[in-house]
């Protein structure tokens, strides 16, 4: 008899061991589960931060076209990269990096969009009686910069898109 009961203790004992053993993979299942989901909104919040900062320095950027002022273009422009590199800097988090491409491909975008809205506006502005500027190409690099443009755009917008499907 007594041998029986000792083999039920230590069955009993081996099937809480057994159980801690299941709930502890548990535990540490879930703290995995938050840890992933507090890393992804640690990225999402830095790449919202850096959108914002984005926005804004494209609104000077604007202005500056809108005042024909291209010494103030290529300045706001060089702000603005500073932004898309940052964006460009961010390390996502594993199961978001997909993401995080989207953006570097949209900032690039962007530079070469800033960049070609700069040149043109440089041109313009060092054009000369001895050396006019083409206006015939006006309409068409107009139309190519803000095709490169809202191609970035649309990148940044897709990386935000796919954001959204994963949360």
């Amino acid at each position: 008899m007594k041998r029986n009961t000792l083999v039920r203790i230590v069955g009993v004992a081996c099937a809480a061991v057994m159980m801690v053993a299941v709930l502890a993979g548990c535990v540490q299942q879930d703290n995995a589960a938050a840890q992933q989901q507090t890393d992804n909104r640690k990225y999402m919040t830095q790449v919202n931060q850096t959108m914002e900062d984005l926005k804004s320095r494209l609104d000077s950027f604007t202005d500056a076209v809108s005042r024909g002022d291209v010494v103030g273009m290529r300045t706001q422009a060089d702000n603005a990269y500073k932004a898309l590199d940052e964006l460009g800097k961010l390390e996502p988090p594993e199961d978001l990096k997909d993401i995080q491409q989207e953006y570097v491909d949209g900032t690039n975008k962007l530079k070469d969009a800033l960049n070609a809205y700069v040149e043109l506006y440089t041109e313009i502005d060092s054009a000369t009686d001895a050396h006019p500027f083409d206006w015939s190409t006006y309409d068409q690099r107009i139309a190519a910069s803000k095709a490169t443009y809202d191609e970035g755009i649309g990148k940044l917008q897709s990386g935000d898109n796919k954001a959204t499907e994963k949360n």
